[in-house]
């Protein structure tokens, strides 16, 4: 007979080691390159605004983005009206990531926008998401046909796979609402860097999608 405790031991480690094979495996990878060195992309900024606070953030975005615009182009700033309420959305376009570095850097030196904005700014934000998109290859940022529109900035959460997988359906989808006359596109984006397999305006590659209505704050270059 064998001591006591000898077969509880390795049932235990066994047990543990079951534990352990449940729980999700995280797995990271760092890698540098011309992926991160070239090539034209657009940071889109959503902020969650504090309700009470909106209509004081926007007129302070309207008085004060032109601090911002000196250092970088942007191409558009919208108000959400519909769908996701008290949020704010802004793209912003860079040459390259040094292009941003070198940016990021001169606004945290730039006491003027420090202290007119971003000080009295953060308090009235709740929450702050990133995106780094590329525009699809078939194209090209376009404009609105008159000022004074809304925007329907649509989501589409795709299945892992990217544009090779699902970009041919996705595109004659695309197209096939655009030749409709219904809507005009102005733009079709692909993250890389955020909340990854997303596209921002076929269905067997589609897990979820969400629209919202935006309205042009008075700053944006898009109205």
């Amino acid at each position: 007979m064998l001591p006591p405790g000898t077969l509880r031991r390795p049932l235990a480690a066994a047990a543990r080691l079951a534990r352990a094979r449940a729980r999700p495996q995280v797995f990271a990878s760092l890698a540098t390159g011309p992926r991160q060195n070239n090539s034209i992309f657009y940071e889109i900024r959503t902020y969650d605004i504090k309700p009470s606070k909106m209509k004081e953030f926007v007129e302070m975005v309207n008085k004060y983005v032109h601090l911002r615009t000196a250092h970088s182009e942007l191409v558009g700033f919208w108000s959400a009206e519909l769908g996701a309420m008290n949020k704010v959305v802004h793209v912003w376009k860079y040459d390259n990531f040094a292009h941003r570095t070198a940016v990021r850097h001169a606004l945290a030196n730039d006491k003027d926008w420090q202290g007119k904005f971003i000080s009295p700014a953060l308090p009235l934000i709740e929450k702050q998401h990133n995106e780094v998109a590329y525009l699809v290859p078939w194209c090209q940022l376009g404009k609105p046909p008159k000022e004074g529109g809304v925007y329907e900035w649509v989501t589409f959460q795709m299945k892992p796979g990217g544009p090779a997988l699902w970009g041919e359906a996705f595109r004659a989808a695309i197209n096939a609402h655009v030749n409709t006359g219904y809507t005009k596109l102005i733009g079709v984006f692909h993250t890389e860097y955020g909340l990854l397999n997303t596209v921002r305006d076929s269905v067997r590659f589609l897990e979820s999608q969400q629209n919202v209505l935006l309205i042009p704050l008075q700053c944006s270059p898009l109205k």
